[in-house]
C-alpha cells in the first residue's frame, strides 16, 4: 500500500548558513558601526538569541534574518518570535525558537482536512509526522496537493513516499 510522511523540518546546514550571512550582513552596515549587537545560533534547543542595544537594531536584524532565511528556502513561518527582554544594563534580548515537527493541534487539522476531501485515504499521527496511506499513488498526490493549498502554521514537507 502506497505511502507518505508529512513533516515539518528544517536542515540545520541551510539555517546555520543563513545566520552566518546575516551576522555578516550585520557587521558591514553603517547603522551597527560600533555596536554590540550578537547573534547566536544554539544547534542542540534550535535557539536563535540576539542581543542588541535597541528597538530598530532588533528589528533589523529579525529582518535580516529572514531576507536570508528566505534567499536560503527556509520558510520564516517556521520561526516563533519570542517577546523582548531587558537583559544587562541597556541591552535588549530576544530568543526565537525553531519549529519542527508538527505539533498535535496542526495534525489534527490536516488529518480533519485530508477526510473531509473524500480522498481515499487513511491519515494517522505518529509522533511529530502524519502519515497517509491509500491505494493509489494519485490519491496521494491529490492529499499533497490539497495540503498545500491550505496554511497550517508551519512550513510541511512530504518526504518517504513509498509504493
Amino acid at each position: 500500500m502506497p505511502t507518505f510522511d508529512i513533516v515539518s523540518k528544517i536542515d540545520s546546514q541551510t539555517l546555520d548558513n543563513a545566520i552566518n550571512n546575516a551576522k555578516k550582513e550585520i557587521l558591514n552596515r553603517y547603522d551597527f558601526n560600533d555596536s554590540k549587537s550578537t547573534i547566536e545560533l544554539d544547534k542542540k534547543t534550535n535557539e536563535i538569541t540576539i542581543v542588541t542595544e535597541n528597538d530598530m537594531r532588533l528589528k533589523a536584524i529579525q529582518d535580516s534574518i529572514i531576507s536570508r532565511m528566505v534567499k536560503q528556502s527556509i520558510d520564516p513561518s517556521s520561526l516563533d518570535m519570542g517577546k523582548e527582554q531587558y537583559a544587562s544594563g541597556n541591552m535588549l534580548r530576544k530568543e526565537i525558537k525553531i519549529r519542527e515537527g508538527i505539533d498535535k493541534e496542526a495534525a489534527k487539522k490536516i488529518i480533519k482536512k485530508i477526510k473531509d476531501s473524500g480522498i481515499k485515504v487513511q491519515a494517522s499521527m505518529m509522533d511529530d509526522q502524519v502519515r497517509v496511506q491509500g491505494k493509489k499513488i494519485d490519491d496521494l498526490q491529490a492529499v499533497i496537493s490539497l495540503c498545500r493549498t491550505e496554511d497550517f502554521g508551519q512550513p510541511l514537507q512530504y518526504i518517504n513516499m513509498r509504493n
